[in-house]
């Protein structure tokens, strides 16, 4: 797909992994709605960074969490641009064990909602436009919190219901898939440590020892957490060079699943 023109909504776009993907969009010629809701210190330097793109962009402020805005989402960026092309679902809340501590009934319904229902009804209302597109693209941001769970160097990070819901997404990523072929293609990115998102520049990380930190690089196979420039560059590929491309999970985690294990040499043997 060539994304000059496209119409692309990204979800959580006021900083860090959204804003980025937002600005790579709107750079790569793309007309961009921006959608958030908390982090109202940096709304002016995203209005900013936008402003310089000098593309047509909206930028919407709607609490996802309640499921009863999102028609009113969806229609502002249709009546706004005409059409929808490009779904960046980005959007989560993911409880740190470091930060948060032992689990509260509200921190736990908030991962879920946010993580898990609010995606949900997004590409519900979204469907119908991105399959009048005719070449519609969705992108589900995910965390390998669905894989590995809380354990390992991961366990003071990921909660237990931020890894459940991160595991749903996976599935709702093949269901989706189904749903939209073949007029849209849906497919996911299983992130792991990436600054601004479980790794540096978050509170959670500032809490981690050294040591802690070091357990996390050492189980990544490229010995580094990743940066916003590394999603970037996953999303451009899905959308613009991967046509036959859908239901799919891309993990993007430098090897952190894989864990930081080193392949011996091949013994001799004794025949």
């Amino acid at each position: 797909m060539e994304i000059k023109d496209k119409v692309a909504l990204v979800l959580g776009a006021v900083k860090g992994i959204g804003k980025g993907i937002g600005l790579a969009l709107a750079q790569g010629g793309a007309k961009v709605a921006l959608n958030y809701f908390d982090w109202e210190e940096s709304l002016d330097e995203m209005q900013q960074d936008f402003a310089k793109t000098g593309r047509d962009h909206l930028i919407i402020r709607t609490n996802l969490l309640r499921t009863d805005k999102i028609p009113g989402l969806i229609k502002n960026v249709v009546d706004h641009f005409g059409r929808l092309d490009i779904l960046i679902n980005n959007i989560e809340r993911g409880g740190w064990p470091v930060v948060h501590g032992p689990y509260a009934q509200e921190q736990w319904d908030l991962e879920m909602a946010t993580t898990l229902r609010a995606k949900r009804w997004i590409f519900e209302y979204a469907l119908p436009h991105l399959k009048a597109s005719g070449d519609g693209v969705v992108i589900n941001l995910s965390s390998i919190a669905g894989i590995v769970g809380r354990s390992g160097p991961a366990g003071y990070i990921f909660n237990d219901g931020y890894a459940a819901a991160n595991r749903g997404t996976s599935l709702l990523t093949e269901t989706w898939a189904r749903i939209g072929a073949p007029q849209v293609r849906v497919n996911e990115i299983m992130l792991g440590f990436v600054e601004t998102r479980h790794g540096e520049r978050t509170m959670g990380w500032d809490l981690l020892s050294d040591e802690q930190k070091e357990s996390l690089i050492d189980h990544t196979l490229l010995r580094r957490t990743g940066t916003i420039k590394d999603v970037v560059k996953a999303v451009l590929y899905i959308i613009k060079d991967a046509p036959y491309m859908t239901g799919s999970v891309l993990r993007l985690d430098g090897g952190y699943v894989l864990g930081g294990e080193k392949v011996p040499p091949m013994p001799k043997g004794v025949l």
